[in-house]
């Protein structure tokens, strides 16, 4: 599959694979949700590099994953909405992986990232929130909004 696919709302197919040799049209957007571009000549990796760097906090995703939905619940339940991007079986293995963060699960999916810094899977990112390092997080990237007497905390 070859550029952007909307299954919903809140999550977006991204298709890595090499560009077809025959040009296509290009996918449809929604203009109403946050923009994701491809450059066809892009190879996965970059585009998964640049995609981080370019949202202050993105989930990789399988369809069928359970934990990616409760990750996604976590983090709508504290004010956020990630971009979600889905991934096929073949193009997992275009994640980033970084030898020296080994505890970190960001090569295998549900794999999130905020502010351009991997977080890890499903059990990191609850440690954060646990820890009370999440909300504050969020706030530091933009992606949540600072408020007094908040409750964040007792989610």
């Amino acid at each position: 599959m070859q550029g952007l696919r909307r299954c919903s709302n809140d999550v977006v197919h991204l298709g890595l694979s090499p560009a077809p040799t025959s040009p296509s049209p290009p996918a449809p957007t929604n203009k109403s949700s946050s923009t994701l571009s491809i450059d066809v000549a892009e190879s996965a990796e970059t585009r998964i590099r640049r995609l981080i760097s370019e949202h202050p906090v993105i989930i990789f995703s399988k369809s069928s994953c359970y934990m990616c939905h409760v990750m996604k619940k976590l983090l709508a339940a504290i004010g956020v909405h990630p971009t979600v991007i889905e991934l096929d079986n073949h193009e997992i293995a275009a994640l980033p992986y970084d030898d020296q963060q080994q505890q970190q699960s960001c090569n295998t999916p549900p794999a999130v990232f905020i502010g351009g810094t991997c977080v890890g899977g499903l059990e990191s990112l609850v440690a954060l929130h646990l820890s009370g390092h999440l909300v504050p997080k969020l706030v530091q990237v933009g992606a949540l909004r600072e408020q007094q007497g908040s409750c964040f905390q007792d989610l």
